[in-house]
C-alpha cells in the first residue's frame, strides 16, 4: 500500500449529540502513560473513579464501575446481567433508544415488551404501571435523557415505583444527563443505571459508568445460567473491579485516566452549579434556535437541556445543512433519528460545550447556513436572541 501521512483530523467543533467538546484537562490526562492494569498505583485510580462516579450518580452503591467500552458497552451489560431467558423485560417506545433495548433484551433470550408513547414525548408512569400490572416484567427500562428525541423523562421516582410494585427492577439510561442534568440513583430507586463518557462529562469513549444497587447484584448473582457475555459478566467483573482485583481483562488504562479527571471536573464545580450551567446555557441556544425559525420538537416540559431537536424552517432537510456545518463551517450537528430522522436536526449542549463561546458560535454558524439554503433570515438574530437570554439570566 502507499504511505500513510500522519493522523491530522480535522478540527470541528463538536455540538452533536455525542461526542461532545472534550475539556483540555480530560485530554492531558488521557495522553499520560500508562501502566499495568493491577499495578498497585493503577488500583488506587480505580477506588477513586468508584468513588467519583457515586458521587456523580448520587449513590451509595458498592457496585459502581466503569465499563471498558462505549455506553452501549454499559448498556448490554445492565441489560444482559438482569434479563434472563424467558423473562419479561419492559421498554419505552418514545424514541430509539428504548427499541436498542428491546433488541437487547431479546438476544439475552427475554421478551421485551413496549410501553406505546408518541416519540418526542415522555412516558406516563401510569402506563408503566398499567403495563407492570398485566405483563409482570422482571426488569422495567426508562431513557432518563432520550438522544433520539431531546426528551427528558420527568417523574423518575413515579415510574421507580410502579415498578417496584409490581416486583420489577428499573434499568436507567441516563447516556445524556449524568454530569449535565439532574439524576438522583438512590433518591428515585434506581436499581441500575449505565451511562457513557462522551457527552455531558465531556471524556473520549471508551469507559462508561455504570452502577446497580444490592438487589440487582443479588438477582446477577443467583442467576440459573451465566449472563451470555463472557465481557460483560458482572459476577466476573466482581472480581477485577471489587476486594479481589484478580484479573479479568485488560483495562482501558489511559480511558480510565480520562473518566477519573472528567470526574474530578464534575467534583469540582458540584452538581447544582453543573445543572445549572448546562440549564442556562441550553435555554441561551434554544431562544437563538427559535428566533432563526426552527421549531422545538419537544414541549418545554420535557425538553432535555443537554440536547435540544428542533424542526428546520423553509421545508428544508436536516442532511444538506448538517454537511454545509460540518464542510464549511467545521461545526458537527446531526440529523434526527427515527421518525425525526427527515424532519429536524438535533444540537448537543454538553459539558464543556455548554459555555457561551461554542453555544453562540454553532448560531452564528446556522445562521449562516440558513442564508446558504435559501431561508430569509438575518443569519445573526440567532446569536443576538441567545445573548439577551444569557444577560436576563444573570
Amino acid at each position: 500500500m502507499d504511505s500513510v501521512d500522519e493522523l491530522r483530523p480535522p478540527d470541528r467543533l463538536l455540538m452533536g449529540p455525542g461526542p461532545s467538546e472534550t475539556h483540555p484537562r480530560v485530554l492531558r490526562a488521557f495522553g499520560t502513560p500508562p501502566i499495568g492494569h493491577l499495578d498497585p498505583a493503577f488500583v488506587e485510580m480505580m477506588d477513586e473513579t468508584q468513588a467519583l462516579l457515586r458521587d456523580a450518580l448520587m449513590t451509595d452503591n458498592e457496585w459502581t464501575i466503569p465499563v471498558s467500552g462505549t455506553g452501549s458497552a454499559a448498556m448490554e451489560a445492565a441489560i444482559g446481567n438482569l434479563v434472563e431467558p424467558g423473562e419479561t423485560a419492559l421498554v419505552p417506545g418514545n424514541g430509539y433508544f428504548g427499541g436498542r433495548m428491546a433488541e437487547m433484551i431479546r438476544r439475552a433470550g427475554g421478551e421485551p415488551v413496549t410501553i406505546e408513547t408518541p416519540w418526542g414525548e415522555p412516558i406516563d408512569p401510569e402506563d408503566v404501571r398499567e403495563a407492570c400490572a398485566e405483563h409482570q416484567p422482571s426488569v422495567v427500562g426508562i431513557v432518563h435523557a432520550e438522544t433520539s428525541t431531546g426528551v427528558l423523562q420527568p417523574e423518575m421516582s413515579e415510574i421507580t415505583d410502579a415498578a417496584h410494585e409490581h416486583g420489577a427492577l428499573v434499568v436507567a439510561d441516563c447516556v445524556t444527563s449524568l454530569g449535565g442534568v439532574e439524576f438522583r440513583m438512590d433518591e428515585w430507586d434506581v436499581d441500575a443505571a449505565y451511562s457513557g463518557g462522551q457527552k455531558c462529562l465531556s471524556c473520549p469513549p471508551g469507559a462508561s459508568p455504570l452502577s446497580v444497587n444490592d438487589e440487582a447484584m443479588g438477582k446477577i448473582l443467583e442467576r440459573d445460567e451465566p449472563a451470555r457475555s463472557w465481557y460483560l459478566d458482572l459476577s466476573l467483573l466482581d472480581e477485577y473491579w471489587g476486594d479481589e482485583r484478580a484479573y479479568h481483562h485488560t483495562a482501558p488504562i489511559n480511558n480510565v485516566y480520562a473518566l477519573r479527571e472528567a470526574l474530578r471536573l464534575v467534583h469540582e464545580e458540584g452538581l447544582s452549579a453543573r445543572w445549572d450551567r448546562h440549564e442556562r446555557f441550553s435555554a441561551a441556544l434554544q431562544e437563538g434556535l427559535w428566533a432563526l425559525g426552527l421549531d422545538p420538537v419537544v414541549a418545554p416540559s420535557a425538553r432535555l437541556p443537554s440536547l435540544t431537536t428542533a424542526r428546520l424552517p423553509g421545508g428544508l432537510t436536516p442532511g444538506g445543512v448538517v454537511e454545509t456545518m460540518r464542510e464549511s463551517h467545521d461545526i458537527e450537528i446531526a440529523t434526527g433519528l427515527g421518525a425525526f430522522a427527515d424532519e429536524a436536526v438535533r444540537i448537543g449542549c454538553m459539558g464543556h460545550g455548554a459555555r457561551r463561546g461554542p453555544v453562540l458560535e454553532v448560531l452564528g454558524a446556522l445562521g449562516e447556513t440558513l442564508v446558504e439554503h435559501g431561508i430569509e433570515v438575518d443569519p445573526g438574530v440567532g446569536v443576538a436572541a441567545a445573548v439577551e437570554e444569557l444577560r436576563t439570566r444573570r
